[in-house]
């Protein structure tokens, strides 16, 4: 298929995993739709991401398709509503045998993806090498949607956020850190009782107030972890909603946070983050997930528990002291 970009009216984007991930292909669908200004841009996401998906300013429309198994009937569905949206263009930015059967049976004369999950089914295609960590997602993300042609000088994150925070004893005209203690991976936990001790080192030294941030936690996760330290912290732990914690991260003066979403989510609405990664798992390193946002610094080390709170501490003044 010869790609003419003022003659592409309807594309189809494809990322319906963790929201993390999502984030950092935002200057993936810019490129799509800056390169194919006169195309509508719908994307396909999990329903949990749908929220943070409709603040991409550039999205004109999101389908709801989870992670899960779908019925045939729910499959049929789709292919007969991509079919009626007469599509020119389908990108999976994840690879998904799924999508690559239903764009296919869709009609979809571009499809464009990783060579992988069926990917014979492809028009346009390359390989997954991503496992390397030669170069950042973000830069991933812009090479698969560079297999139509597609790019973009802007790799920003962008997210349009507004609204007032959740009753929490926190003000707009607050000022105040971010904490996400947790990873959904082990490998990439530095130790819980590192966060305490650094929340505490926080309101002691620097006078400022902790919010903790994050889903409701998972095995081997102490929900009870920052109690009694005093009503400078507070706890938000699986109380807000993602659009709510985007709220919290764009009015917080820093988030410190190991390597997880929102630290992506931090950068989308122009928040500095600390990030603590594992520099011994090279698919997982900060070369290739690490924070790109102005004033943000990553701490790395092969052995997180080598990372000392007092260390984190150091850093996080640092990185005030730039703002």
């Amino acid at each position: 298929m010869r790609i003419e970009p003022e003659e592409i009216k309807n594309i189809l984007a494809v990322r319906n995993d963790r929201f993390g991930e999502f984030l950092l292909n935002i200057p993936a669908l810019r490129a799509l739709k800056e390169t194919f200004g006169n195309a509508r841009l719908e994307l396909v996401v999990d329903p949990y991401v749908k929220e943070l998906a409709e603040c991409v300013p550039f999205i004109d429309g999101v389908i709801e398709w989870g992670r899960g198994s779908h019925s045939l009937l729910e499959k049929l569905q789709l292919i007969s509503l991509l079919r009626r949206q007469n599509i020119d263009i389908a990108v999976m930015l994840n690879p998904s045998r799924e999508f690559n059967i239903i764009t296919a049976l869709a009609g979809i004369p571009l499809r464009a993806g990783y060579d992988r999950k069926w990917g014979f089914l492809l028009t346009h295609k390359i390989k997954d090498s991503k496992y390397r960590a030669e170069k950042h997602e973000i830069e991933y993300n812009l090479e698969l949607a560079g297999l139509c042609r597609a790019k973009t000088a802007d790799k920003s994150l962008v997210l349009n956020i507004s609204g007032q925070l959740p009753l929490c004893g926190i003000e707009d005209t607050d000022r105040f850190i971010a904490i996400h203690p947790w990873t959904s991976d082990p490998l990439k936990q530095w130790p819980q009782e590192n966060f305490r001790e650094l929340a505490k080192k926080l309101t002691q030294e620097l006078s400022v107030r902790i919010v903790i941030v994050g889903a409701h936690p998972l095995s081997g996760q102490d929900s009870s972890l920052f109690d009694n330290l005093g009503g400078n912290i507070i706890n938000m732990l699986g109380r807000t909603t993602l659009k709510e914690l985007a709220l919290f991260l764009k009015k917080s003066a820093l988030l410190v946070s190991g390597d997880s979403g929102p630290v992506h989510l931090a950068c989308a609405v122009d928040t500095p983050v600390l990030a603590i990664f594992a520099s011994g798992l090279p698919g997982k390193s900060s070369r290739r997930w690490g924070p790109l946002q102005k004033n943000s610094a990553v701490i790395e080390r092969d052995n997180l528990s080598e990372i000392s709170a007092e260390e984190v501490f150091t850093k996080v003044m640092e990185v005030l002291n730039k703002r």
